[in-house]
């Protein structure tokens, strides 16, 4: 079977993302930096072979592949599954009322500890097993094609996990920046990293994120997730 290249792109920045705000399920547009990197996306991508594209419901995700598909005059397709982490009741709080009014939960967080559950979220090992099923059906429907993945950080983490045989308890060191291009094949045999992280586009107008998408401070140095 032919492989499927994927691009894999993160939504534009929100007025949370530039507070360190956790956004989760809860659904913020983009502030008026995100709309500029979305336009940026959509106009360097304006000729690049693209068949199909999908995107998280959310709206930051959604407008983001909106300015996506114009050039291409595409139809975005809505899917839920590619939503974000759920974060339950910490959805809408800083890192810094967590470590406060939650410190337990901190530490699990701090620790990466795969199957911790926020109260009424995902835990890491589910939100994997969401992200990784999603893009690989996805991406079997679109063999030997060209498609694009509009979504979230967590779903990039998962994304760059599964194509580098990364354990989902291990830091990360990889950058998740607003709309930069990931690239990745799609085989029977798992994912494979092309690229990561391209944001030639942006010239500037990214803020890249250090910690949890949106979230953790890069002061929290063993906190990346």
């Amino acid at each position: 079977m032919d492989s499927t290249l994927i691009l894999a792109i993160r939504h534009g920045e929100t007025a949370w993302n530039r507070e360190g705000r956790l956004q989760g399920h809860l659904n913020l547009p983009l502030n008026a930096l995100g709309e500029r990197q979305a336009e940026r996306l959509g106009a360097a991508l304006a000729d690049h072979p693209i068949d199909a594209i999908y995107a998280s419901d959310l709206d930051r995700a959604a407008v983001t592949a909106r300015h996506l598909a114009a050039p291409h005059g595409l139809e975005v397709r809505l899917d839920a599954r590619l939503r974000e982490r759920a974060f339950g009741l910490h959805e809408g709080k800083l890192w810094t009322e967590i470590e406060s009014g939650f410190p337990e939960d901190a530490l699990r967080w701090r620790r990466r500890d795969p199957d911790f559950e926020p109260p009424g979220g995902e835990s890491l090992v589910t939100l994997y097993a969401r992200c990784i099923a999603v893009v690989s059906e996805l991406a079997a429907a679109h063999a030997g094609q060209t498609i694009a993945v509009v979504a979230h950080g967590g779903v990039m983490d998962c994304l760059y996990r599964a194509a580098t045989r990364i354990d989902l308890q291990a830091p990360r060191s990889w950058v998740l920046g607003n709309t930069s291009v990931n690239r990745l094949l799609h085989s029977p045999q798992g994912f494979s990293l092309v690229g990561w992280n391209d944001d030639q586009h942006l010239q500037g107008l990214a803020l890249d994120d250090p910690g949890v998408p949106g979230f953790m401070p890069a002061a929290v140095a063993t906190a990346k997730a």
